[in-house]
């Protein structure tokens, strides 16, 4: 049966049965869809098909399927290997990386990969100049500032030239922000090209349709062996009660975040598999520094002293995390700074600081809470855990609450004039990521970054630019560190948990597993 029909048989999202039913075990319904087809409930609705204009990872997770970027991510790891280009070489000056691309591959749309195809790429997202750099905005071509010039050299040969050595290139490169998209289908959609997409991976886009799924059906002719998938659906459940009564009743295959009350039902049962893996992952406070209480460096610290994030990973999230310590995620074992410890729970020790910044009667803030999302880690329960701990120190918190998309609209522009604290959850993939884009002052949401709390430290930010040109592993290592402790004592964020991240599928579903890039691979995935 064409993909074309059998989506048009997938069920619109059930109604939920009561929670004490779905945490019941029921056995999995005959699913109305064909065998060779996996199902896999997405936590929210993406925004947009095009990976170079989004910055969640349930889109990359979708996007990962779509598209080939230059390179990839070795399976299981976070080194790279050859994807589109079969091989490349770097100049002894850290400056030149010259890229030989396959000569065999085309877009899903028929037209020819070669490189002017990756020149345009490139060019759209960093020349404002572009023709077509109006399809954006590009929030993550902070991945490649330092890059001055793409050439196309030969047909399957492309030349990157840097201003400055960076570190960080091969590894951003393998992101999703570096996948490669069809010129001529963003010169015939337009800003409309992230409902329209078009890449050269295993996957090849059928239908969007807006709150119950996005269709993909496999692309015969990938260059890296055809799925043995006929197709992949992947529909987004917001509520997570939701997600989990279909996992239990057949209606989806695959499903990512398991919520930690429902981890012991499936890891018990044999009609299901469940995988577990840690990786740079961060959940945190982020601290308006700019304006209200948080402005004071005593305050941020006694926010961090008043959580008890070891009853928030232990109680609310039942052991499906870690405490962190800072900025950067231990599972970056190479840069992560051992010395510091987490703060500890201390609510005297809040209460002084609150005292000694002039709030000895108590302060009032705005608190931003989302309903789920990437990485978020059982937003609302861990919201309302943390409202009563800095309800103990006299620290009044009002919670507004939103939906994914809605919240990252209002979080990433800053929050100015909106707020004093929101959650925030990163999944990257090297320890120069989040702290570039989310420490840095030319981050702030004004400079086109994601430093939305307006932090400022003329240290960090030199130890930052300085670590991202640096080719000695060590060297960086060390600039790293010292980062760390700066912003560990700074707080301008309160360094909550870790995740280890987790999915569920039925028996059925052979070859998956867990990526610590936190994207979805879904190539060597069959079901049966």
């Amino acid at each position: 049966m064409p993909v074309a029909n059998w989506t048009r048989l997938l069920p619109s999202v059930a109604l939920l049965v009561p929670l004490v039913l779905a945490l019941a075990w029921v056995a999995p319904a005959t699913a109305r869809i064909p065998p060779d087809v996996l199902v896999v409930g997405q936590i929210a609705e993406p925004r947009s098909m095009d990976p170079q204009v989004v910055t969640a990872v349930n889109d990359f997770r979708i996007l990962i399927n779509l598209y080939d970027g230059l390179v990839r991510y070795v399976d299981g790891s976070l080194e790279v290997e050859p994807a589109l280009a079969t091989d490349w070489e770097i100049s002894e000056d850290g400056l030149t990386y010259t890229f030989h691309l396959r000569d065999d591959v085309q877009f899903h749309d028929g037209t020819a990969f070669d490189s002017d195809a990756v020149v345009f790429n490139f060019e759209r997202m960093l020349d404002p100049e572009h023709p077509y750099h109006h399809t954006g905005p590009f929030p993550l071509a902070f991945f490649f500032d330092a890059v001055r010039e793409v050439e196309a050299t030969a047909p399957h040969e492309v030349v990157f030239r840097l201003d400055k050595p960076f570190a960080p290139l091969l590894s951003n490169l393998a992101y999703p922000t570096g996948l490669i998209v069809s010129p001529a289908a963003v010169q015939q959609h337009g800003p409309n090209y992230g409902r329209n997409p078009s890449g050269t991976g295993p996957f090849q886009f059928v239908r969007w349709q807006t709150n119950r799924q996005v269709a993909l059906q496999r692309n015969p002719d990938y260059w890296d062996g055809a799925s043995e998938l006929a197709g992949v659906v992947f529909r987004p459940l917001t509520d997570v009660n939701a997600r989990v009564t279909e996992m239990l009743s057949g209606g989806i295959d695959l499903m990512v975040e398991v919520p930690p009350d429902n981890v012991a039902l499936f890891a018990d049962s044999p009609d299901f598999q469940l995988y577990e893996q840690a990786g740079p992952h961060l959940w945190f406070l982020i601290l308006n520094t700019r304006e209200g209480p948080f402005q004071d460096r005593r305050v941020r610290q006694a926010v961090n002293y008043a959580i008890d994030k070891r009853a928030l990973v232990e109680d609310v999230l039942q052991g499906t995390a870690t405490i962190a310590a800072g900025p950067t995620p231990a599972a970056f074992d190479w840069a992560y700074n051992d010395d510091l410890a987490p703060y500890p729970h201390d609510p005297e020790r809040a209460r002084e600081l609150l005292a000694e910044a002039g709030h000895e009667d108590g302060v009032r803030v705005t608190f931003y809470v989302t309903e789920g999302g990437s990485g978020m880690l059982d937003p609302i329960p861990m919201g309302t855990a943390i409202q009563a701990d800095l309800a103990r120190v006299g620290i009044d918190v009002r919670i507004e609450t939103y939906e994914w998309n809605s919240f990252l609209e209002r979080v990433n522009s800053g929050l100015s004039g909106k707020a004093d604290m929101a959650q925030m959850a990163w999944m990257t993939n090297d320890p120069d990521t989040l702290p570039f884009l989310a420490l840095r002052t030319d981050a702030w949401p004004d400079r086109d970054g994601f430093n939305s709390g307006y932090y400022s430290n003329p240290e960090v930010d030199a130890l930052l630019e300085q670590a991202r040109v640096s080719t000695d592993l060590d060297e960086r290592a060390a600039l790293y560190r010292r980062m760390q402790e700066i912003v560990h004592e700074d707080a301008p964020w309160a360094f909550i948990a870790s995740w280890k991240q987790n999915a569920v599928s039925t028996a059925g579903v052979h070859n998956f597993r867990l990526q610590p890039s936190f994207l979805l691979d879904l190539r060597g995935v069959s079901k049966r």
